[in-house]
């Protein structure tokens, strides 16, 4: 673990669940009946997938999210403080349930498929006191938010910008309220659907550049590709007189040539800072990073479940660490593969004095 992470907080407000992991030899046809070739039950949820990532990895987290007081959500609170989360910020209802998700794994395409019951009552500002709060957010490096829970996210945001807390944000998909917490983000991480969908620009790095112009905070932006890697988009402020422009596809496509396609491990190409330009939305100053996937092979490829969630556990780790982004998107993509190489979302997280994390921890 990197001296500089020891003791470090961090807080992350969102989804919590159970996790019951059907793992099948291939996905059922309509009215089929099939059996499961293993089962397990997990906790879930990307807020608690993330921080449980973070914290074996050496962070502290403290939690803010909300479960029943029901075996489902005891249980979701001793699997999170067994892996060094802090649950005391959580929010117990006495009565209601607690949100779990059926999920099957298809062994055949390596996808899963999701079906989420939202807990109820669901979570309010009203759960969590201004004492709880400031109490939580005290002595925090940064902040994270999955979308979920948007009222008492946004009041958690607002007081974090007060207190200067930078924000990281995980924009899986379109949901509601989930603008206003981008609006206050410094840094963002996308599923490869949402940056088109949020900007309606055509290709994902104009979408990337739309990003920034639209949302003056944001130092970067990442869109998580599965197998094909990531591509980031850092803002610049070092644009001088000299500063190349360049159209973004055509930068990309450039940078795509330059991957080294025998490599096995996680692997990052950068460009220089460019005058990045979309047409028809606009130009901005930055440096556009393509980061590859570690190749899994076949045989040990076991479920991708929460591999976005270990993806992003290991970039609030790389924030706090002081990564450069090079050294960012190699380590979250082999926290990434370690993850997809067991059972659920949090069975193959690594832990910091993991073997393959050696190089990155010195």
């Amino acid at each position: 673990m990197s001296r500089a992470c020891e003791n470090t907080v961090v807080v992350g407000c969102g989804a919590v669940s159970v996790d019951f992991l059907a793992i099948v030899a291939a996905y059922p046809k309509p009215d089929e009946k099939i059996r499961t070739t293993s089962f397990k039950v997990q906790g879930g949820g990307n807020t608690g997938n993330a921080l449980t990532c973070a914290s074996r990895l050496g962070l502290k987290p403290r939690i803010i999210s909300k479960v029943a007081d029901d075996t489902q959500g005891r249980e979701v609170l001793r699997e999170l403080e067994a892996d060094g989360v802090d649950t005391s910020f959580m929010a117990v209802s006495l009565e209601g349930t607690s949100p779990f998700t059926y999920v099957i794994v298809d062994s055949q395409t390596k996808s899963r498929t999701c079906i989420h019951t939202p807990g109820y009552p669901p979570m309010k500002p009203v759960d969590l006191p201004k004492s709880s709060l400031l109490t939580a957010l005290h002595g925090a490096k940064i902040v994270y938010f999955d979308g979920r829970l948007h009222e008492t996210a946004l009041v958690v945001a607002h007081e974090a910008v007060k207190k200067n807390i930078p924000i990281l944000m995980d924009a899986e998909r379109l949901r509601e309220g989930l603008d206003d917490i981008l609006k206050l983000a410094d840094y963002v991480v996308c599923a490869a659907q949402f940056p088109q969908a949020w900007t309606e620009a055509s290709t994902v790095p104009k979408a990337l550049v739309c990003m920034l112009l639209r949302l003056s905070n944001i130092k970067f932006v990442i869109v998580t590709l599965g197998k094909d890697g990531c591509i980031m988009l850092e803002r610049s402020f070092n644009e001088g007189p000299s500063t190349e422009e360049m159209e973004v596809d055509r930068l990309l496509e450039s940078l795509e040539t330059r991957k080294n396609r025998s490599s096995h491990i996680p692997t990052c190409i950068t460009s220089s800072v460019t005058k990045l330009h979309a047409e028809g939305i606009g130009t901005v100053c930055g440096k556009l990073y393509v980061g590859t996937a570690e190749n899994v092979p076949p045989s040990e490829l076991i479920d991708t479940t929460g591999a976005g969630d270990a993806f992003i556990g290991s970039v609030l780790y790389a924030i706090c660490a002081n990564f450069t982004p090079e050294k960012m998107l190699c380590f979250a993509a082999t926290v990434a593969a370690s993850k997809c190489r067991a059972i659920g979302a949090r069975t193959g997280l690594p832990y910091h004095t993991d073997p393959r994390l050696a190089t990155f921890m010195k």
